[in-house]
């Protein structure tokens, strides 16, 4: 029996991939969750085999969250579904340890062969993904300086979220000091001087839903 974890922060995603997943045989759903904290903790809690996680979850987005979740179930798979497939995107949660990679817009045509792939600890990628990932390597050394890292990402989507600098202590488990220090690195590589213009940025970026 291969065992599902699905982390979406809409009901009817969540429903509709179950729906899809419990249709196939030796598949089973064993949790669900609705931010990238409760993932975590859920997958903690059920062991799954896979983890299939929206990008855009309130709290700890996907790649955050995949990152803890690989660190406290050694050996699970991740699989990304969102509705973005920016070229930093790609990257971060291949960094954060996830082997795969399914836009929403492919799930009706991919999902069950992605997660057939996961079970066999294969990786599986979409073919619109294949190409950002193609370019992500051509383009390896033309990266700017300025992109952010996948934790400055979490730290800029909590602040857009309204969690002072302690909540977002509490939440990714550091600091006060490390968040204040990302958070002025993050100003700096922006070239932002307010609060309310990162708040803008993280929405333009898809990091937080208007």
């Amino acid at each position: 029996m291969t065992r599902i974890l699905i982390a979406d922060d809409h009901d009817v995603v969540r429903s509709g991939v179950r729906a899809i997943l419990e249709g196939h045989e030796g598949w089973e759903v064993v949790g669900e969750a609705k931010d990238g904290k409760e993932a975590i903790d859920q997958a903690g809690a059920t062991r799954p085999d896979i983890v299939i996680i929206d990008y855009a979850l309130p709290l700890l987005n996907g790649v955050e969250a995949t990152r803890q979740i690989r660190t406290r179930v050694p050996g699970v798979e991740v699989l990304i579904f969102t509705m973005h497939d920016t070229d930093s995107l790609v990257r971060d949660a291949l960094e954060a340890g996830a082997r795969g990679f399914l836009l929403k817009s492919d799930a009706r045509q991919f999902l069950i062969s992605a997660v057939e792939s996961l079970a066999v600890h294969r990786p599986f990628f979409t073919g619109k993904v294949s190409e950002a990932l193609l370019e992500t390597y051509l383009s390896k050394g033309c990266a700017q300086e300025s992109a952010l890292t996948a934790r400055e990402k979490a730290v800029v989507q909590l602040i857009a979220e309204g969690k002072t600098n302690k909540q977002i202590a509490d939440i990714l488990s550091i600091s006060t000091k490390t968040v204040e220090t990302h958070r002025a690195l993050t100003l700096r590589k922006l070239n932002l001087d307010t609060t309310a213009a990162l708040i803008r940025y993280a929405i333009r970026n898809g990091l937080v839903e208007a």
